[in-house]
């Protein structure tokens, strides 16, 4: 008989290995089920952001090709240019306020949104939140990562005019070898980035949004000067694909509430590194819409007037670049200017996959496994995994997979809705922070073997309502019925059915901890 102890690594070797692959603590923050040193309160040493951080964390997050190309979107719903412009304003303010309300608790208890989802879920609940928004930025992550890709193909094409006109393509012709070798690239310098700590990051930020701003401002000068107006665009009438123009609008409307939707719910992430209160606040009600209107008006005009010049309607920067290169026989002073444009989309990429991908989505792997997984080690693996999700395949169909992808919105709507609900009008702003890391039932977050069972009730109607019309739009994109305009606008659906349900819920039964408990971080 073989001795059980001869089978395998003995226990202590095993624990030895463990102990050794968990992640780095501080001094008095050890690692357990519920803790570590990028979960605890932000302690005052690492706040380190100040009020023109935020402008540049804005500059990031709006001035980006995300936001460059939705434009796109907003036209496809019939509008014409201005109207859309008009939808970009709205949208852009409610995303402004939308920040201030979902970033509050991080400002005020420097707490991020994975450990603000145990007072509202609780402790056992808040894996299901953490594990939606971590699952659906993988695939967020390799879209965004295949787009710097390119960008980097483009930038070497620059400098080297047989790279930007390879046609070897791989993964049977989904993918061109020149695309591919930028997206490895591009990983090499996402992973050096990420090496930085996020509260040091304000540095990398500015680097990325001044060299994105170039790129938009060159863009822009090159289509305006070329076509001495906006372009075709905006002399096209505006014809509502479904119901009137007002339909229209509030659906343009929703889908930037949609496209900034995981942005807002994790503002907190990034609050709670503020070094004093109310530093985000300014930015958050000024920086955020403005960057997103500008963004998306320069795209729209540029892309307006370079349909007028190269003859096609080109949405994504990288991409008029790379034509623009063949529009102009490689031309050796329009190759140093696409040169600098493409490292200024490839600066924009890295820093809007930092900021809205891999420290949010690090930050919730962190919170289900913090014993082994911080911020750093959960970027690596969504980075990861992200290459792995092949978004050149799924981009292969893309108007199916893009109206999927971007639907997830249906289920970020309810999570700020519940959050937002349940921390200012149930607890007012009041919360026992230590709680938050008391995973037995000695927490009052607690609840009911760790799960609150009004949350995963709440968000459930709040979805329930908006998944007949995904479904239906998903297979018929010219569907359009009731279930269909409640799909269109499911971020207003989604967040209001939540608050509402969310505070009945409470009048049936008191929420344990919601008054008489104040949290203090000094």
């Amino acid at each position: 008989m073989i001795n059980s102890k001869e089978a395998g690594p003995h226990p202590s070797q095993w624990r030895k290995f463990l102990q050794y692959i968990e992640v780095p603590t501080d001094p008095g923050v050890p690692n357990t089920p519920w803790v570590n040193r990028d979960l605890i309160p932000m302690p005052k040493e690492r706040r380190t952001y100040k009020i023109w951080s935020y402008f540049i964390y804005w500059c990031i997050s709006g001035l980006c090709i995300s936001g460059y190309a939705a434009g796109s979107t907003l036209l496809a719903y019939g509008l014409d240019a201005r109207q859309a412009i008009v939808s970009l304003v709205i949208g852009g303010l409610i995303v402004g306020v939308l920040c201030v309300a979902c970033g509050w608790m991080g400002e005020r208890h420097h707490i991020g949104f994975t450990v603000a989802c145990r007072f509202s879920w609780g402790m056992r609940g808040a894996y299901f939140p953490v594990i939606v928004r971590a699952f659906v930025t993988i695939f967020w992550d390799g879209l965004q990562a295949y787009w710097g890709g390119q960008a980097v193909a483009v930038t070497i094409g620059a400098i080297i005019p047989g790279f930007a006109h390879m046609k070897q393509t791989l993964a049977g012709g989904a993918l061109f070898t020149k695309d591919f070798i930028g997206v490895i690239i591009y990983y090499v310098f996402f992973i050096t980035t990420m090496r930085i700590p996020p509260e040091q990051l304000q540095r990398p930020f500015i680097v990325s949004s001044v060299m994105f701003g170039g790129t938009l401002i060159g863009l822009l000068a090159w289509a305006v000067s070329n076509t001495h107006s906006g372009g075709p665009l905006f002399r096209e009438q505006a014809n509502p694909v479904h119901g009137g123009t007002g339909w229209a609008m509030l659906f343009a409307i929703t889908a930037i509430l949609g496209a900034w939707g995981a942005g807002t719910v994790g503002q907190s992430d990034w609050t709670r590194y503020a070094n004093r209160p109310y530093a985000p606040t300014l930015s958050q009600f000024i920086a955020a819409p403005f960057c997103i209107i500008v963004c998306a008006t320069i795209g729209i005009i540029v892309t307006s007037c370079a349909q007028e010049i190269v003859g096609s309607l080109i949405w994504e920067p990288f991409l008029l670049l790379a034509t623009l290169q063949d529009y102009y026989n490689d031309s050796p002073r329009v190759r140093a200017a696409i040169f600098f444009a493409g490292l200024g989309c490839v600066f924009a990429q890295l820093g809007l996959n930092i900021v809205l991908n891999s420290v949010s989505a690090g930050m919730d792997l962190s919170g289900v496994v913090p014993r082994y997984i911080n911020i750093r080690r959960g970027a690596y693996l969504l980075a990861f995994l992200g290459l792995a999700s092949n978004p050149w395949q799924y981009l292969s169909n893309a108007s199916t997979f893009l109206t999927v992808i971007s639907s997830f919105g249906i289920f970020y709507a309810p999570f700020s809705g519940i959050l937002i609900a349940d921390y200012f009008v149930i607890r007012r702003c009041i919360i026992k922070l230590e709680d938050c890391y008391i995973g037995d039932r000695r927490s009052i977050y607690w609840y009911r073997n760790g799960v609150n069972w009004r949350a995963p009730l709440a968000w459930a109607l709040g979805v329930f309502p908006t998944v007949p019309g995904l479904i239906m739009t998903t297979r018929d994109a010219t569907a359009w019925n009731v279930w269909v305009r409640i799909f269109h606008i499911a971020f207003f659906v989604g967040r209001s059915f939540d608050i509402i349900r969310h505070i009945l819920g409470d009048l049936l039964g008191l929420t344990p901890g919601k008054r008489g408990y104040w949290s203090v971080v000094s």
